[in-house]
């Protein structure tokens, strides 16, 4: 693990050779405990001058490269815990502001909120999907919804009671998880998926006569890859020439790579938005298929150029577009415009920086 001292010196480092005037404050901000967007993002909060880290508690499967790992899963519970209260006290020290990501904290049981506040510390609360996605409220305007059975709706109600005893301000990513969140914290902000573009070279479909096919779920139910896998048989039962292919248990750079070659990227088909998936094939300059619920799409940029298909519609959606090769390359070049208006590091970090200044 590196430590926050050591970090502290790398940043200095990455830093020193950029003109801030000497009377400027330094926001000093942790992201904890897990995930990719807290990595990209702490990286575009660090090209604005913001002294950012991103911690993850544990190490995983993807081999996302946060700034710290505690890698408290490779530790027996005495020893991880020490890890944890020791690793809390020197960021009581060191951060201004605690960024917390998926509605978890320090601890399970929240009781580092207290002391953060006593401290003096603030704090926001960044929710991802399943840790507020409500099923009583998404199947209102939702048929096709899933939920992670772990994430019952007690645990959540309960989860979210808490965090907005101490954390004023919610962040979300889009329109659809914040409705879940709009009437229990006393501000809430949606900010796009945070990526940078420079890291990702456009290649525009050209319509070859094989056409790849990719598909990505982080969970097959709540992605809705058995309509996916159902439309690729019977178009494939058809005549329709192209290969598919489903990405699983890849790292995210495995991920990345095969999203760069295809010609075509179905991102999900149940949860009414677009996903991290999306957001990356745009960048890449790929027609992205995903569903994008009806009462929700006035409310996104009247630009986005996404390929909108339902579980019900998704065999016929992607015939059209296989019909249509013509046109992928204008709409993958749109849907590059389109993440550098809306998703681009330097233009999401601003964002957060007014929220941060906000506390």
């Amino acid at each position: 693990m590196v430590s926050i001292t050591i970090y502290v010196q790398l940043y200095k480092m990455e830093n020193a050779k950029k003109p801030y005037k000497k009377e400027r404050v330094v926001l000093k901000v942790l992201h904890i405990p897990y995930g990719s967007p807290m990595i990209e993002l702490c990286k575009a909060l660090r090209m604005k001058g913001i002294e950012a880290t991103s911690c993850h508690f544990y190490d995983n499967k993807f081999k996302f490269k946060p700034d710290l790992c505690l890698n408290l899963n490779r530790k027996n519970s005495q020893e991880a815990k020490a890890v944890l209260d020791r690793f809390l006290q020197e960021a009581i020290q060191h951060y201004d502001i605690f960024h917390f990501h998926f509605g978890e904290t320090f601890y399970p049981d929240k009781r580092d909120l207290e002391i953060l506040k006593k401290a003096g510390k603030k704090m926001v609360v960044h929710h991802h999907g399943s840790d507020i996605r409500l099923q009583s409220i998404a199947q209102k305007n939702n048929p096709y919804v899933r939920v992670k059975p772990e994430w019952t709706e007690e645990k959540i109600n309960h989860n979210v009671e808490l965090l907005s005893r101490y954390i004023d301000h919610a962040i979300v990513q889009d329109p659809e998880l914040h409705e879940y969140i709009v009437n229990t914290y006393k501000n809430t902000h949606i900010i796009p998926h945070t990526i940078d573009v420079t890291r990702f070279t456009p290649k525009y479909p050209t319509g070859r006569p094989i056409p790849l096919i990719i598909h990505a779920p982080t969970n097959r139910d709540l992605k809705g890859t058995n309509f996916i896998l159902q439309a690729v048989r019977e178009l494939k039962r058809i005549g329709y020439k192209f290969r598919f292919q489903l990405i699983e248990n890849k790292t995210y750079e495995q991920t990345r790579g095969l999203l760069s070659k295809a010609d075509i990227v179905i991102d999900q088909l149940r949860i009414g938005a677009s996903g991290f998936i999306s957001t990356e094939a745009m960048a890449f300059g790929k027609p992205v298929i995903c569903f994008i619920r009806d009462d929700l799409l006035s409310k996104y940029p009247p630009e986005l150029p996404i390929v909108n298909a339902k579980p019900t519609n998704v065999t016929d959606v992607l015939k059209k577009l296989l019909d249509n090769p013509q046109t992928w390359s204008d709409i993958g070049k749109q849907g590059r415009s389109y993440v550098e208006a809306y998703h681009h590091a330097p233009v999401v970090a601003d964002q957060y920086i007014h929220i941060y200044k906000q506390l």
